[in-house]
């Protein structure tokens, strides 16, 4: 089992003084030049945070580091808005509508929208045709669209998503973030969002079918789209709502939390300015840093798991008081759990 451990590096600690040093101007410019919604250093950054190379650790650090000394100039938090829901349930084209409806209403918000598409399970690769269902304004500046890849991961989203939302977060108003169609177990959104609606088809199943595999309690809110018959689109509300009732029986005995039900139309623009007004009202809560920290250490915990297995898991919970693994940027974090398997293989071997 050891052999198969990822390798850790000969000089950790070089890497750390690299890290250290302050950020260079060519990254200084293309945060300046994002922070102005140009496309192309947008790009750029992300292709940082998504790459998973030792130089781009470095430059993912330095970049944090340094949005985190000037909140006074950084000083967006975007909300976080998870959409996720079976396939053909029309996910793109409502995200389309619900964008063009937001930046005409409101001519001072800033949209990202990442749209994750499944990798083949033979080739590796993706067909990344989210961008082909919508039609966005080219040179608006305030609405920026991000194809990624699964990369296979389970969860419904790309395991890159998590560090390019760090990026996003300082830069804009709104970040919406599309999974992969889900089934019954991939509901990983969640964990990163800071609000996530289901969006069903009419008549997409039954009440057993509805409670299956805990999907209830994944979104925030629900949204039954394509209701372009009103006939479907009230039968489908009325066995959404017998489902959410009979749910809340296993809530021992606390208040169940409201869901909102939305039903929607993008083909005849049905129910979305009501909609739009909702994501505006979640913009205005506060996203706690707590919550922040929590999505990091979920996903830190994930590396760990994906790198290094149960192995890697035990060794970090017993070293899980040490204040390097508590404190710093994810990378640093990172870094130093590296170095601990490290010295711990020296004293085993």
């Amino acid at each position: 089992m050891l052999k198969n451990l990822p390798e850790t590096g000969p000089s950790d600690e070089a890497l750390q003084t690299k890290m250290d040093e302050a950020l260079p101007k060519e990254l200084e410019d293309l945060l300046s030049k994002a922070q102005q919604h140009e496309k192309w250093p947008i790009a750029r950054l992300i292709s940082i945070f998504e790459r998973n190379t030792t130089e781009n650790l470095i430059a993912r650090h330095q970049i944090i580091s340094y949005l985190n000394k000037h909140p006074g100039k950084f000083n967006k938090q975007a909300m976080v808005l998870g959409v996720t829901g079976t396939p053909g349930a029309g996910k793109s084209s409502l995200i389309g509508e619900v964008c063009l409806s937001l930046l005409k209403q409101n001519t001072d918000i800033s949209i990202a929208v990442l749209a994750i598409d499944p990798s083949s399970h033979d080739s590796g690769g993706a067909l990344l045709g989210d961008r082909t269902r919508v039609i966005f304004p080219v040179k608006d500046n305030r609405l920026f669209f991000r194809s990624q890849a699964s990369q296979l991961d389970l969860g419904g989203m790309s395991k890159r998503t998590f560090h390019v939302t760090r990026l996003l977060r300082k830069l804009f108003d709104i970040i919406i973030i599309e999974t992969v169609g889900i089934g019954q177990s991939e509901i990983e959104v969640q964990r990163l969002s800071d609000h996530t609606c289901l969006v069903m088809q009419p008549l997409a199943g039954d009440q057993v079918q509805f409670m299956k595999a805990g999907i209830m309690e994944v979104p925030d809110t629900f949204i039954i789209n394509k209701c372009d018959e009103d006939a479907l689109a009230k039968k489908s509300l009325h066995l959404l709502k017998s489902s959410l009732k009979l749910a809340s029986i296993y809530v021992d005995h606390q208040e169940a939390k409201k869901k909102n039900i939305f039903l929607t139309s993008a083909l005849k623009r049905k129910g979305i300015d009501e909609l739009c007004q909702f994501v505006i009202e979640q913009t205005q809560e506060k996203v706690h840093q707590d919550k922040l920290n929590e999505q990091e250490n979920y996903f830190l915990h994930k590396w760990i798991k994906q790198a290094y297995g149960e192995f890697g898991m035990g060794i970090y919970e017993n070293f899980a008081e040490d204040k390097q693994l508590c404190s710093g940027t994810l990378e640093q974090k990172e870094l130093h759990f590296k170095q601990v398997i490290a010295n711990f293989l020296k004293q085993v071997t």
